[in-house]
């Protein structure tokens, strides 16, 4: 007898009960309240303000100048920034998570994140055509429409995104904080880090702060959508599944004997195979009589009768033999032959 153990050993592991961020009041008041602040720096780069005044006094003072020893550290943080390394170890975290969860939640939102940030922070940034601070013309000008691509900065968008994720992710609240934490320390390092080399504005990095912070903070109205697209990818799985169950079998070329299912004899695979091919053949037993076989064509023409040929020509079945039965035999006397128990007529005598 199998006991509990076992059959709980053999049992595929139930997906825990993941709680999914909701909409809450104070959520939507910090997605206001950053949206508000995200128009505030594009208004105030548009109108050239003291922000853009700050812009230049930061990139006219050189901080790669001024901290050389942290140049080649600082070459290699800033990929903690680029949307490809970073996407590749989170996905590989987050993979892992959702083999283990048995869910595809994770990975699908880390995707739908990605989406959100390419299509949000691009839209912008192609549209203002900002320059950067390598590529300014004009002293105390913001550069925009010039065809840049830099307002806001990506590398700091990204990096609030794609480690803000597992923050968002988090099974407990604490790991909640800790990874909130980790995540603000390392996005607030790669914006600075992209100051300190001069590829990015100091306005870029903070509109970059902003724009991440936008997407993970509305993320929960993308969650309905996410277990949609789980479920379609789970039913998806099932179909195939079910269809790669169904083995075709194996074509068989003209003339070949045709493979004999399971459970089914010579005999009755023949009659299949004539009455697929339009005829009706009743099998008829080993020994027999020949009988007379109706043929039915498939064109409806007229059927016809004929004999089918014994088993074996040279000598006949035991069946085929005249019976013989005390009161003697069934077939009619021949001419030629004498009656048992008879007397023998006189045949005349040659040259007599």
């Amino acid at each position: 007898m199998r006991t509990d153990i076992f059959a709980r050993l053999d049992r595929e592991p139930e997906p825990p009960k993941i709680e999914t961020p909701r909409m809450s009041r104070h959520r939507i008041a910090l997605f206001g309240g950053t949206l508000a602040f995200y128009l505030a720096i594009v208004i105030a780069v548009l109108m050239s303000s003291w922000l853009v005044t700050l812009d230049w006094k930061v990139m006219l003072f050189r901080p790669y100048q001024q901290w050389p020893q942290v140049h080649a550290f600082l070459d290699y943080y800033v990929v903690l920034g680029q949307r490809g390394p970073t996407a590749v170890m989170v996905a590989c975290w987050l993979g892992w998570r959702s083999w283990r969860q048995h869910t595809l939640r994770p990975l699908l939102t880390l995707g739908a994140s990605l989406l959100l940030l390419n299509v949000t922070v691009g839209a912008v940034k192609y549209g203002l055509g900002r320059l950067g601070p390598h590529y300014a013309t004009q002293i105390g000008s913001a550069e925009l429409f010039a065809g840049g691509d830099i307002f806001p900065s990506g590398h700091t968008a990204n990096a609030v995104v794609t480690w803000g994720i597992l923050a968002y992710l988090a099974a407990t609240p604490r790991a909640r904080r800790y990874l909130s934490a980790m995540s603000a320390v390392v996005s607030l390092g790669v914006g600075l880090t992209t100051v300190y080399l001069g590829t990015h504005w100091l306005s870029d990095v903070v509109l970059g702060w902003a724009a991440g912070l936008l997407i993970l903070l509305g993320l929960p109205w993308c969650e309905p959508m996410i277990t949609r697209a789980e479920n379609w990818i789970f039913a998806a799985r099932e179909r195939l599944s079910a269809r790669s169950r169904l083995v075709p079998a194996p074509p068989v070329a003209a003339g070949d004997p045709q493979p004999v299912p399971a459970g089914q004899t010579a005999g009755q695979t023949a009659a299949a195979e004539a009455a697929t091919q339009g005829q009706v053949r009743p099998p008829v037993a080993t020994g027999s009589r020949p009988a007379a076989v109706v043929v039915t064509t498939a064109t409806g023409s007229r059927p016809r009768a004929h004999t089918t040929p014994p088993a074996h020509q040279g000598h006949p079945a035991r069946s085929e033999r005249t019976p013989v039965t005390p009161a003697g035999s069934r077939r009619p006397p021949h001419a030629d032959r004498t009656p048992r128990g008879g007397t023998t007529p006189a045949r005349p005598v040659a040259g007599g």
